[in-house]
């Protein structure tokens, strides 16, 4: 299996485990808006190792985590039915780890490696 340029890691903060199942779309930023470039989901670990090309372009990309399914599969109550973290790859040699840490009713995130 190829590894992705763009990966990313879902913790939640509320239980201390990873948030397998959550739906995740990394999209570029173009003149026109936004293109879909890949789609992916959370493993058991938290993680999408897969998610994007093996390389990307230069330019603003974001990711939109579906949280609301996962609070609702856990019948926990929310205020983000959705996250969406926007950032700039300068340096397309590069892997770029997106990771966020969720909980019902705040989240944040860093670069990682």
């Amino acid at each position: 299996m190829n590894t992705s340029h763009i990966t990313t890691h879902i913790l939640d903060t509320g239980t201390g485990k990873p948030a397998s199942g959550v739906k995740a779309l990394l999209e570029a930023q173009e003149v026109s808006g936004w293109r879909e470039v890949a789609e992916g989901r959370t493993d058991s670990d938290g993680r999408i190792t897969n998610l994007g090309p093996e390389a990307v372009d230069a330019g603003v990309y974001r990711i939109r985590f579906e949280t609301g399914p996962y609070f609702a599969a856990a019948g926990v109550e929310t205020f983000f039915p959705s996250v969406e973290v926007t950032f700039e790859v300068k340096e397309p040699a590069q892997h770029y780890h997106v990771p966020l840490l969720i909980s019902p009713f705040a989240y944040s995130t860093y670069r990682g490696s």
